[in-house]
């Protein structure tokens, strides 16, 4: 995106051209005048030094507004036809992650009665019509997450000095959690891409609202729908490949392969075969929480030859909310795409705080989470009633540092 630091920079660049070429022609013998010039400054002008100096002089404009062979950023796009995969990079940082293009269109979700693994909560199966969006490739990893968790984008901006501008004030008021008592990854590795694990779905939500305000794009979680509609990449199998769990090896880390060093674990992002809209690890490496609270018959709710529009189901109290895609102890029908997972207390039984903490699933070693961006931006009534951004559970107390 076109920025003022970009501009200053190409102008002072051409500026410094400029600058040059007067300084050669005030030390050539003789100075302009009104009428014309002395004959000693005719000998030395260079026409080619002028058309050198002016294709710069226009190539540093068209560069500056974006538009020197139509590169403008995709990540712009205004329209489902222009949506294309970008990558987004963490101001005053080298993190980025990339977005991939999630048409919009019409699934049904939840799976057949006959299907291998199934549960009564994944049914019955209904239509669902989502609007198109971009979706992370890969899950938010600890690169990412601890730029906002442990405050390290502000300390990496404050020891480069950094610019501090209007994101970046609006990127430092959204809050933070407390400390983590220890570290979140338990020795299974962070740096690199690692998938960042353990936070609460209200830390998830926190972490978008950071990245919005970081970025000046709107993201957020996606909800169920919209993870299984993705997950799917628009097949109705158990799996995005087929029915095949002998397959699930290829593109998915869970209990079979997940051992390293004779122990159990994640593993960097990215590493498997992506299902046909350009995602990774949709099925194993970590669980993803989404939007959704759990409710196992709310499918029932819906007629089933009728589809319905952004189904979510509100949140108010803590548990049980959902994740989805199985994880690296989990068996391969938990990977299933119509699999559900309901959150419980027992995933913070080790906290050692008192209340537990709003932020840190300290037992829920298997959860993370990925981000997705609407192609049409909310309101902020739709983000207020339908609770898309961080709301605090009810009978919840979160701790946070003062800064």
């Amino acid at each position: 995106m076109l920025s003022i630091s970009s501009i200053m920079n190409s102008a002072s660049h051409v500026g410094g051209i400029l600058q040059n070429s007067l300084s050669q022609r005030q030390t050539n013998e003789g100075r302009c005048s009104s009428v014309g010039v002395r004959r000693s400054s005719i000998d030395n002008f260079n026409p080619s030094r002028c058309v050198k100096q002016a294709i710069v002089f226009s190539v540093s404009l068209l560069a500056t507004f974006g538009i020197l062979f139509g590169q403008d950023d995709p990540g712009d796009a205004k329209t489902e036809a222009e949506m294309k995969e970008y990558t987004q990079t963490i101001r005053n940082t080298e993190v980025n992650f990339k977005m991939v293009p999630i048409p919009g269109g019409e699934f049904l979700m939840g799976s057949p009665e006959g299907e291998e693994g199934r549960n009564e909560d994944e049914g019955p199966q209904h239509k669902v019509k989502l609007e198109p969006f971009w979706m992370g490739s890969t899950e938010v990893t600890w690169d990412e997450f601890e730029l906002w968790s442990i405050r390290l984008e502000r300390a990496l901006r404050d020891f480069g000095g950094a610019e501090t501008g209007p994101l970046e004030k609006a990127a430092d008021a959204i809050t933070k959690p407390t400390n983590p008592y220890t570290d979140m990854s338990f020795e299974m590795g962070k740096d690199g891409g690692y998938p960042a694990i353990c936070m609460t779905q209200h830390a998830a939500k926190t972490y978008c609202e950071w990245l919005s305000a970081k970025t000046g794009r709107y993201y957020r979680l996606p909800t169920e729908a919209e993870w299984e509609y993705a997950c799917r990449a628009g097949t109705t199998t158990a799996y995005h490949f087929g029915d095949d769990s002998s397959q699930l090896g290829e593109y998915a880390w869970y209990e079979e392969n997940s051992a390293e060093k004779g122990s159990a674990k994640y593993h960097k992002v990215g590493k498997k075969k992506p299902n046909q809209w350009g995602l990774y690890d949709m099925h194993g490496n970590v669980a993803e929480w989404v939007q959704d609270k759990y409710e196992p018959d709310f499918y029932g709710k819906f007629k089933p030859n009728e589809a319905v529009k952004f189904p979510l189901c509100l949140a108010d109290d803590e548990y049980p909310r959902v994740a989805r895609g199985g994880a690296w102890d989990r068996g391969a029908l938990q990977a299933r795409s119509a699999a559900r997972l309901a959150s419980d207390p027992e995933w913070k039984q080790q906290d050692p705080q008192n209340p537990k903490s709003a932020w840190y699933m300290t037992d829920a070693l298997w959860v993370g989470f990925r981000v997705v961006r609407p192609l049409r931006t909310p309101s902020e009534e739709e983000r207020k009633n339908l609770r898309l951004d961080a709301v605090v559970p009810k009978g919840v107390k979160p701790r946070i540092t003062i800064e």
